[in-house]
């Protein structure tokens, strides 16, 4: 069951590695928001996954707090990308 756990944390770090690539070569700020908000939604699963394999429920605690801050992050871009200011 583990190994199914480990093989699930390597598939997704493939896949960070995918979004870095869109983020770097992406066509437009808005595809690259959205590469990085994703990088960021993968690496909540991670740690979820990570919390899982070791049995620490710390993670769990850390992976909501970290998707608060993807959160909060992503929306000032937005805005900032919408409207020229966070205000």
């Amino acid at each position: 069951m583990i190994d199914l756990f480990y093989a699930r944390v390597v598939v997704l770090i493939l896949t960070i590695f995918l979004c870095l690539y869109r983020v770097v070569i992406g066509p437009g700020v808005e595809n690259r928001l959205v590469a990085v908000n994703t990088i960021g939604t993968t690496t909540i699963i991670i740690l979820v996954l990570i919390g899982l394999i070791y049995g620490r429920p710390i993670f769990l605690d850390i992976a909501i707090v970290y998707a608060m801050i993807n959160f909060i992050a992503t929306l000032a871009v937005a805005r900032y990308l919408k409207e020229g200011c966070v205000c």
